[in-house]
């Protein structure tokens, strides 16, 4: 794709769906002409079928535009201020919408005016896109592409721009800025980070649904490295005192030839990503993963110091994150399901430095993982010890990982063996002393005293007899 003439052939090759060509001459037949813009036209160009296709319609009012779009499939007013009407037709999904303007009218992410105008120019209306690789149109009729603000070349040069001044009015774009950069490997421009920069004022003032949308594509993108130095050009990583900390905190070169904790970070997060594609992982497990790798070594900074000999040192760095993790992850409204998931991963990611695997200590790991799992805590492990190059990629917790599967542990901790209904077969009464014994017989099925119905039965027949008498000795004080 070294011109125009190139990228035309290259937009040609990725065959759109019929419905959509229908559409478009439906439009043309009208008096009116349809460009497909923003993200599909970026998509086919990186050689990709677009997931979503977005379509602006110039030349016909918007009653007009209504009536011949209910007359093609079903139609649902998805954003009225903005002139947005989405259209359901052969299993095909389309926004369809007018050109329009945008005017700043008050602080934050939704202060804008807008004003629809189906005749206003295809460079005017492309103003008010936020990036140079998001403002290039196509009309898939006659094949034809509109690049007013040179996205091409920024496309190809891995650069991500703004398109005009406008970009400064809307706070939310040095997070979109964040994701796209990890989405294509762009680096961000320095007059867009200056822009960046300006917004930071605007920050708190996102709305907290935005926020973890753009962070959520962010962790799902191939290399979250770049948007994470995106994050550091842009200025924004101030809003993330839990990351930012991690620039300057050094590490022993010997284990961590990389260098400082941030280096060591953003390969890890890359690593996470790697592993997420080899294992085809679904969508929430790939976040889970990415995002215990961005917070995993975020107490470092807070435990690490120069002892002695003169080596550096972060004791208890795994159980500091876990707070510092918590933090990180409401300040960028992470659902709190992930959250639960991803602290226990945090504070068990060195675990298996402390000793070779046996069934006891897989059993408690698993309960400690609870509800994170060994198998997932095995990848949080491989994307660590591989985030060190130039040291070579390992799994030093694989072993871990394949007792837990014979053991049949890797997904779940053990069940408990003596369980409460067992209890009042057995005549104990319900309350406060039937879950004391519950979770010490939990506890020694951990250690392996209980391993199934009859060892969990002698237990409670060693135990209770024990117990008794302790309480009656108890009560006769």
């Amino acid at each position: 794709m070294s011109n125009e003439k190139s990228a035309i052939e290259q937009l040609k090759a990725i065959p759109l769906p019929a419905g959509l060509i229908k559409l478009c001459n439906r439009i043309r037949e009208a008096g009116g002409l349809g460009w497909l813009v923003g993200g599909s036209v970026r998509d086919m160009l990186l050689g990709q079928n677009p997931k979503d296709f977005d379509l602006e319609v110039y030349g016909l009012e918007a009653d007009q535009l209504k009536i011949l779009l209910t007359a093609m499939g079903r139609t649902e007013s998805v954003g009225k201020q903005f002139g947005i009407q989405k259209l359901w037709m052969d299993n095909l999904e389309i926004d369809v919408a007018l050109p329009r303007t945008e005017r700043k009218t008050a602080t934050g992410h939704c202060g804008f005016s807008i004003q629809t105008d189906p005749h206003l120019s295809p460079e005017k209306a492309s103003l008010r896109r936020d990036f140079t690789i998001n403002a290039m149109m196509f009309d898939p009729l006659d094949e034809s592409l509109l690049d007013f603000h040179g996205g091409l070349q920024d496309l190809q040069a891995g650069t991500l721009r703004h398109v005009s001044p406008a970009f400064a009015e809307d706070p939310l774009r040095p997070l979109r800025a964040m994701q796209f950069a990890a989405r294509f490997q762009l680096s961000l421009h320095p007059d867009t980070a200056l822009l960046c920069k300006g917004l930071l004022a605007e920050a708190e003032k996102l709305p907290t649904s935005r926020i973890w949308h753009e962070w959520k594509k962010w962790a799902l993108s191939t290399h979250p490295s770049y948007g994470l130095a995106a994050l550091l050009d842009s200025g924004w990583l101030a809003i993330y005192p839990e990351l930012k900390t991690m620039i300057g905190c050094d590490q022993a070169p010997h284990w961590h030839p990389e260098g400082t904790v941030w280096n060591h970070t953003l390969q890890v997060c890359d690593q996470a990503a790697m592993i997420s594609s080899r294992e085809k992982l679904p969508e929430e497990t790939r976040l889970l993963l990415v995002l215990s790798s961005l917070c995993h070594d975020v107490g470092k900074p807070d435990t690490t110091f120069i002892n002695d000999k003169g080596n550096i040192c972060s004791p208890g760095h795994a159980e500091a994150g876990v707070a510092i993790s918590r933090s990180f992850l409401k300040r960028i409204a992470t659902p709190s399901r992930l959250v639960d998931l991803i602290l226990p991963l945090v504070k068990e990611h060195i675990t298996h430095l402390h000793g070779e695997p046996t069934a006891r200590a897989v059993r408690r790991l698993a309960d400690r993982l609870m509800p994170a799992n060994i198998e997932l805590w095995e990848m949080l492990v491989e994307a660590d010890a591989s985030g060190r190059y130039p040291a070579p990629p390992s799994r030093p917790a694989l072993i871990w990982l394949n007792l837990a599967r014979k053991l049949k542990h890797q997904h779940n901790r053990p069940e408990p063996l003596l369980t409460g209904q067992m209890l009042l077969e057995l005549g104990e009464r319900s309350g406060p002393g039937m879950g004391e014994i519950l979770s010490k017989a939990y506890q020694a099925q951990l250690d392996g005293t209980i391993f199934d119905r009859p060892s969990a039965m002698q237990w409670y027949h060693d135990y209770r007899p024990w117990n008794q008498g302790l309480e009656e000795d108890t009560r006769g004080q």
